[in-house]
């Protein structure tokens, strides 16, 4: 069976289904019978898988295959060396449950310095620092990127999910839309 795989790169404020009043896939994507494979919230941006094999979309959204997904979310203030280290080994968060280890690092401004300007913007407070913290992560709960900053006292402001597994969202501006290649569909089996 030839199945359909398709990368989107989903605006902010855009619903991850196909159906319902407000801005949601179907303003972007006129490809019958794909699905995304897991969600990102509506004030959440960027990679967003859709496939018709459900097997793989069970595969890629079942945690207990530990498929990484990498993000880049602003925070406020600065992150210490003791925020990023308890995302490292894994952070209590809410309704007591605590994380799995996550990959993080600190981006600089360089590292960014392509991100688009979000519409709307995000609050900007004169007396308050922001930074850019890359962070991948082998479950998805839900909210959890922004439990898990939270928790530490870094609230999110911004967040943007840049690869998923080794597809990146390397050249797709937000609302735009590509079908995998061959290579790329063979390597998410």
């Amino acid at each position: 069976m030839n199945f359909r795989h398709l990368l989107f790169h989903k605006p902010y404020d855009v619903l991850t289904q196909f159906s319902g009043e407000a801005r949601c896939l179907r303003q972007y994507i006129d490809v019958p019978d794909v699905y995304p494979v897991g969600r990102l919230d509506r004030d959440s941006e960027g990679l967003l898988l859709l496939t018709s094999d459900g097997a793989l979309q069970h595969r890629l959204t079942d945690p207990k295959f530990e498929h990484p997904r990498t993000y880049w979310v602003q925070v406020e203030r600065i992150p210490t060396e003791v925020a990023l280290q308890q995302w490292r080994v894994g952070i209590d968060v809410q309704d007591h449950y605590k994380t799995r280890p996550a990959k993080v690092r600190l981006l600089s401004a360089e590292d960014v310095s392509e991100v688009a300007p979000r519409d709307p913007p995000v609050r900007f407070r004169l007396r308050v620092p922001t930074a850019w913290i890359e962070l991948t992560l082998t479950e998805g709960r839900n909210r959890q990127v922004r439990r898990m900053t939270a928790a530490a006292g870094f609230p999110t402001l911004r967040l943007i999910r840049v690869a998923i597994g080794d597809l990146r969202l390397d050249g797709l501006s937000a609302g735009q839309w590509r079908n995998l290649t061959t290579a790329e569909s063979r390597r998410l089996r």
